[in-house]
């Protein structure tokens, strides 16, 4: 159980007394058994997998924020929902969760007490719903402090987790919303109050809740780049790619932003991603487009999340002398605006975190060139993520998770699909990806209820084994002498 600190006791106010609500309803239920808390973990969500009302969060998502679309929302509420589910689905996170008996080691799962979730507006209804489905799994209250464009929808997803824990009889203070409206002074106060602070969204705010004195699990910056050699099949990886950079608008920090082309497929591959509906720019169209995207050096909220053809549109607004260009582009529907680039860092913004369906395309003559035009891109910008590969060689990838700063090499998968975790892989499905001392993380994992869990460690002796020093230093000895 955690105990409230000094500063805590202290405190007023109305973030205080949710803490303090918090803490009650934890203390409550870390009293109740696996089953009952796997019961909690169904009901959290239920509430936001059911038909009806995972449209409703959807489309709130979508109006209130102006980010993605709400076909793809859906799809995420539900596929993150329900594969973090089958993940938790037989996971002990209540007593005893392992014994080890040659080391004489049990484990015993504890919780951390009271949560504190930031939340983006990108995700605005599943990620709220995977931090409280996890810290619910470890026995943990959790106060959910989105963004001020999320607010609705995560207060809509807790209101239906209240209809669903009325049922189970769950104290509803387990799940809680920083009110609105949400500042940054409120949010710090909540930071400090609680026992952990998982944070998701802008550098920013990671920053914030690294600083704020409380222990913190925060995630790096996306610019995920992905790359295409010599030897992929070009018709597959278009497909997959267009999957990926599509999906929700590319809000995910998880969508490919680069695709570095090995010469050799280069026209293959740029015609598979045509046939896909990816169109070229011209330079004049680079150029214009940029300046829609970074006005003032700064990305544009009149970009982020929005389709292709809607980005092709307001170009066509700002672009008088390129206007009939634009126009024609929009009136094709397009699905990915692609720009040919070379450069990287400020002076090339395309190199950065686009959160569009903008792709930045550059040439490399091998894969050795490839990985090198990576490593250069995560320098500036993405550092610890992940990266994409399309290849048949499979030596490829494991070269690339020796030298590159990532946290996961991706192997001819939609990439921001595949990367939180897919029922065709093996990782956690998870919508926080920790991106390690790369990006500035303190961990590298999906972020899964495991990093919701204290867990105390029972030693037992065993049978003493101390090795000779034969054992220990013979091949150092036989190698170098025993000077």
């Amino acid at each position: 159980m955690a105990h409230p600190t000094s500063s805590e006791q202290a405190a007023t106010g109305p973030i205080a007394e949710l803490v303090a609500r918090a803490r009650a309803a934890q203390r409550i239920y870390e009293s109740w058994s696996q089953e009952q808390v796997d019961t909690a973990v169904l009901a959290a969500g239920w509430a936001i997998i059911e038909p009806k009302r995972n449209r409703e969060l959807a489309e709130l998502a979508v109006a209130d924020t102006g980010v993605g679309n709400v076909e793809d929302k859906a799809r995420k509420n539900y596929r993150k929902t329900f594969g973090l589910l089958r993940d938790l689905r037989g996971a002990r996170s209540v007593g005893v969760i392992a014994e080890d008996p040659a080391r004489g080691i049990v484990e015993i799962a504890r919780p951390v007490g009271v949560v504190c979730a930031i939340t983006p507006s990108t995700n605005p209804g599943a990620t709220p719903a995977n931090k409280i489905i996890n810290a619910l799994k470890g026995r943990n209250a959790v106060i959910v402090a989105p963004s001020p464009k999320g607010w609705s929808t995560a207060a809509r997803l807790i209101e239906f987790i209240y209809a669903q824990f009325d049922r189970i009889g769950a104290p509803r203070d387990l799940v809680q919303l920083l009110p609105a409206p949400v500042n940054k002074q409120a949010t710090a106060e909540l930071m400090r109050l609680c026992d952990l602070v998982v944070a998701t969204g802008s550098q920013a705010n990671v920053r914030a809740a690294y600083a704020s004195g409380t222990p913190a699990f925060g995630v790096g910056a996306g610019n995920v780049a992905g790359i295409v050699d010599e030897t992929a099949d070009t018709a597959l990886a278009a497909e997959r790619i267009v999957l990926s950079k599509t999906f929700d608008n590319a809000t995910s920090c998880s969508s490919e932003n680069s695709l570095v082309i090995v010469d050799a497929v280069r026209t293959a591959m740029l015609a598979a991603l045509k046939d896909r509906g990816a169109v070229m720019l011209g330079a004049a169209q680079k150029a214009a487009l940029r300046s829609l995207m970074w006005p003032e050096g700064k990305l544009s909220p009149a970009v982020i999340g929005k389709s292709a053809r809607e980005i092709a549109e307001r170009a066509a607004e700002q672009d008088t002398e390129g206007r009939k260009g634009w126009l024609a582009i929009a009136e094709h529907n397009p699905r990915i605006l692609m720009v040919a680039e070379d450069g990287v860092g400020h002076d090339h913004p395309y190199s950065g975190e686009k959160l569009s369906p903008v792709l930045a395309i550059y040439a490399a003559r091998d894969f050795e060139e490839a990985a090198s035009t990576v490593e250069r891109i995560y320098a500036y910008e993405g550092a610890g993520h992940s990266v994409g590969l399309h290849s048949a060689r499979p030596e490829r990838a494991l070269q690339l998770g020796l030298t590159l700063p990532v946290s996961r090499v991706i192997v001819d998968q939609a990439h921001c699909i595949a990367t939180g975790g897919s029922f065709d892989n093996g990782l956690p499905f998870s919508l926080s990806m920790g991106c390690g001392t790369w990006g500035k993380n303190n961990f590298s994992d999906n972020m899964n209820y495991r990093h919701y869990l204290n867990i105390t460690r029972v030693s037992r002796p065993i049978p003493e084994q101390v090795p000779s020093e034969q054992e220990i230093f013979g091949d150092f000895f036989a190698r170098h002498g025993a000077a």
